[in-house]
């Protein structure tokens, strides 16, 4: 494969976070009715909230590329790892900066170092700890 880009790492990791959010809800085991569903008429369905829809459960394939997705996390520190999933599932900046105590440069700052240095060890190449976020940041892009 070519070599990653910083959209190519986003795009999966959006992907991930989606993929996530289509995945069936987990429930308690062991709990079940033997009862057969109920079956209403339409007068009582007035007023009632409707049903909520859901998605098509993803594809296997999304489902393997989301695991392997979630492994990249082990080249980030714990922070930066929380920081760069919440901006994947769409959390707004203000949201996330109240959540990491931060100003929105600062977290910006961080969701770019996560996804240089993913990048960076995704093309082979081992980050120094006493490297800079900057210098990453700056050689992700080049």
């Amino acid at each position: 494969m070519a070599e990653w880009t910083r959209d190519m790492v986003e795009e999966r990791i959006t992907e991930a976070a989606d993929v996530l959010k289509q995945l069936p809800p987990v429930r308690v085991r062991g709990y079940f009715s033997t009862w057969p569903e109920i079956q209403r008429r339409f007068a009582d369905m007035v007023g009632a909230e409707p049903v909520p829809m859901r998605r098509p459960p993803p594809s296997p394939a999304a489902i393997s590329r989301m695991e392997e997705t979630i492994t990249w996390n082990r080249f980030l520190e714990r922070d930066d790892a929380h920081l760069m999933w919440a901006r994947a599932e769409g959390v707004r900046w203000k949201e996330i900066c109240h959540r990491f105590g931060v100003s929105r440069a600062t977290a910006h700052r961080r969701w770019e170092y996560a996804l240089s240095l993913i990048v960076w060890r995704l093309n082979g190449r081992q980050a120094k700890p006493k490297r800079s976020r900057d210098f990453v940041i700056a050689r992700a892009r080049a």
